[in-house]
C-alpha cells in the first residue's frame, strides 16, 4: 500500500522544479512540478495532493491570488515561497491563507522540515481530546468538528476556516480561559520561534473573529489581554459528534 504524501510544486524557475521534485523523491514523497497557475489547478485534479509549496511570484496568476482560490475551495495545506523577506509579504500571505512561508533563497532541507511540520500539525489533533468521545467542541453556540475541520455558527450557517484559522482555533479551545501570549501560540500552531516583529498571530487572529463573528472594538470571544496575549472568554464542551 502506497502511504508516500503527495507535494505539489508550483515555480516557474525549471532548475527550482527540477531540484524540489528531486530532493523530494529522495526522502520519501511523491513530488509533482508545476510552472503556473492553470499547470497547478492540472496536477490537483490529477493527484490526491497533501501539501502545495507555491511561489509568490508566477507568470499567469501571482501566488497570493492562488492561494486565496485555493483556499476557499479545500483546506490543502500550502507552503508559500517569496523572494523578498520583508513583513508585509509575509502577512499578506498569511492573510489570504497559507499555513507557513519560506524566504528565498533556501535549502531543500529547510523546505524538507518545514513540508514535514506543516503535515503533522495539519494531521494531529489536539493530545487532550479523543477523536470516539470528544469530535465535536461546543462553545458559546458554536460547534468545531475536529474531524472534517466543519465550524457552525449558532444559525447553523457553515464557516470555512483556513489551515491556519482552524489551528488557531483549535488551540484556543484547548486552552479555554487561559491567557496565551503571542509567542506561545506561534510555537503551539506553527511549532518554531517567533521571529522579530512577526505579525502573523495578530492577523489569524483578526481573521479567525471575522469568522466567529466577533469583531469591533471589544471582541468578546477572543478577548486581547493588554502586553499579555489572547484568550478564548468561553467554556467549552466535548461532545461525540456534532449532530
Amino acid at each position: 500500500m502506497d502511504t508516500k504524501d503527495r507535494i505539489l510544486i508550483v515555480d516557474d524557475d525549471p532548475e527550482i522544479r527540477r531540484l524540489l521534485v528531486d530532493y523530494l523523491a529522495k526522502n520519501g514523497f511523491e513530488a509533482y512540478a508545476a510552472r503556473d497557475g492553470r499547470e497547478m489547478w492540472q496536477g490537483l485534479e490529477r493527484h490526491a495532493i497533501d501539501l502545495v509549496v507555491l511561489d509568490l511570484m508566477l507568470p499567469d496568476t501571482d501566488g497570493l491570488t492562488l492561494c486565496r482560490d485555493l483556499r476557499a475551495r479545500s483546506s490543502m495545506p500550502v507552503l508559500m515561497l517569496t523572494a523578498r523577506g520583508e513583513e508585509a509579504d509575509r502577512i499578506v500571505g498569511i492573510e489570504m491563507g497559507a499555513d507557513d512561508y519560506l524566504v528565498k533563497p533556501f535549502s531543500p532541507r529547510e523546505l524538507l522540515a518545514r513540508i514535514k511540520s506543516i503535515l503533522r500539525r495539519t494531521r494531529a489533533l489536539p493530545p487532550n481530546l479523543r477523536p470516539e468521545s470528544q469530535r465535536c467542541l461546543a462553545f458559546a453556540g458554536w460547534r468545531l468538528d475536529t474531524a472534517t475541520r466543519v465550524l457552525s455558527a449558532p444559525d447553523g450557517v457553515v464557516v470555512p476556516l483556513s489551515g491556519g484559522e482552524f489551528r488557531l482555533l483549535r488551540i484556543l479551545l484547548e486552552h479555554p480561559n487561559r491567557v496565551l501570549n503571542r509567542d506561545q501560540l506561534v510555537e503551539l500552531i506553527h511549532g518554531r520561534e517567533a521571529e522579530p516583529y512577526d505579525r502573523a498571530i495578530d492577523v489569524q487572529v483578526s481573521r479567525l473573529r471575522q469568522r466567529l463573528r466577533d469583531e469591533g472594538r471589544e471582541p468578546q470571544l477572543i478577548q486581547t489581554v493588554r502586553g499579555e496575549g489572547y484568550v478564548l472568554a468561553a467554556s467549552v464542551e466535548g461532545r461525540a459528534s456534532c449532530d
